[in-house]
This record gives C-alpha cells, sequence and structure tokens, in this order.
C-alpha cells in the first residue's frame, strides 16, 4: 500500500527528518510558491528545482526512484489540462503545467515522507493553522487505513462467495460503494460517541512537544536563501 510505504519513509532518522516540521513545512510553502510562479523562460530554474528536490531526497536516505515515481501520480490529471492549452496554440506553457504539477508533486512528497503525520499536524498547530482543518486531517490520517482494510476485506468477502466486480459491472460496483459507505458512516458514529464519552471538547491533544531550536532556523533559513536565489536570479 502506497500510504505505508510514505508512512515507513517517514520514520527515517537522516538529518531532514530530525528537523521541526514548522521548518520543513515553510521551506515547502516558498518552495511551492516559487515553482508556482515559473515561467517560459524559467528551464534552467526548474532543472535546479529538480536537483535540489533529488539531492534532498538522498539526503534524506530515501529511495530516489520511487519517490520520483510516486510524485508523478499527479500527471495524468495535470495532462487534461496541458492538452487544452497546447490545442490552444501554447505548447510552451503547457509543457510548463506539466512541469510545474510534477514538481509540486514531488516537493509536497518530501514533506510528508520525511515528517510523520503527527509530527507534521504539530508543526501546523505550532504554525496557527485553522484548529478544524487539522481535526480533519487528523481524523483522516487515523482511519484512512481503516477504510481501506474495510474496502479490502469486502473484495475478499466477495471474491470468496464466487463474485467479482468487471470492468463494465457498474450496478455491482454501487451496491459494494453503497455498503462501504453505511459502514464506515456506522464506524464514524461509533467512533464519535466513544469520544464523547471519554471527554472529548473539540480539540486532539498533542502529546509530544518538539522545540524549535537554532539548527531549524538554520535549515529554514539555508533552504529559503536557496529557492529564492534560483527563482530571482536568471
Amino acid at each position: 500500500m502506497r500510504l505505508a510505504r510514505i508512512e515507513r519513509w517517514s520514520q527515517g532518522r537522516s538529518t531532514i527528518h530530525q528537523r521541526h516540521a514548522a521548518a520543513k513545512i515553510l521551506a515547502t510553502l516558498v518552495l511551492l510558491v516559487s515553482i508556482a510562479t515559473l515561467e517560459h523562460h524559467a528551464a534552467t530554474a526548474c532543472v535546479l528545482y529538480f536537483i535540489l528536490l533529488t539531492a534532498t531526497a538522498a539526503t534524506a536516505r530515501l529511495p530516489v526512484l520511487s519517490i520520483l515515481w510516486s510524485a508523478a501520480a499527479v500527471l495524468p490529471f495535470a495532462l487534461c489540462f496541458a492538452i487544452v492549452t497546447a490545442i490552444a496554440g501554447d505548447p510552451d506553457r503547457a509543457l510548463l503545467l506539466l512541469t510545474r504539477a510534477w514538481l509540486s508533486s514531488l516537493t509536497a512528497l518530501l514533506l510528508i515522507a520525511t515528517t510523520p503525520m503527527p509530527s507534521l499536524i504539530a508543526g501546523l498547530e505550532y504554525l496557527h493553522a485553522p484548529r478544524f482543518l487539522l481535526q480533519v486531517m487528523q481524523f483522516l490520517y487515523r482511519y484512512l487505513i481503516v477504510l481501506v482494510e474495510e474496502a479490502g476485506a469486502m473484495r475478499q468477502a466477495g471474491a470468496a462467495r464466487g463474485g467479482s466486480l468487471g470492468v463494465l459491472q457498474f450496478r455491482q460496483s454501487a451496491a459494494a460503494a453503497g455498503v462501504l459507505f453505511a459502514r464506515a458512516y456506522a464506524r464514524a458514529q461509533a467512533i464519535h460517541r466513544a469520544m464523547l464519552s471519554r471527554g472529548f471538547e473539540g480539540r486532539l491533544p498533542v502529546f509530544v512537544h518538539i522545540a524549535f531550536r537554532p539548527a531549524d532556523a538554520r535549515f529554514l533559513a539555508l533552504a529559503a536563501a536557496i529557492v529564492l536565489a534560483v527563482r530571482i536570479v536568471p
């Protein structure tokens, strides 16, 4: 499972893994904004950002090829807009659109592959992100794997009874999706009642508080300086 693989990557012990989540989040935002504002003539900047991200993955002792391949998951979605742009008579912008989408995906993937989800949420809370957004992220993280396993159990049960979901069997697929939604809703209701009975007041506690150290500030300053230098220098 891809989610489990990313979770395993985030448990590393490299220097980048040890940096404060808030510093990595801010550095990621600077890079994402820089990538989003690239223009046609910024081919050199794209190459330099690719080298920077690849070097970061290698420094974090992550499987570089797997990271690059996983980041390409956004390309089918970006390709739709790129095709429209190319048909409109601007193939250069279409290519730039694909490049920016892939680099942005790679940037976000490196963030979550070097930061465990509890630390990432704690970093967002340190930066005063909206509490409701953090709650949604926490619940999604905690129960997404459960829902995937629920769907897998339903699939195995269907296969054990001689059933199969072919490509064109939309009716069976819709019924299975409906059952999964009903089971997910029932589980969510049970979890919510259990949390209320245990004193839940709308905010999940943070059990680990990590101080923002000078090394984290140096990391953020160095990362932002490199990103901005590549973006500003022609």
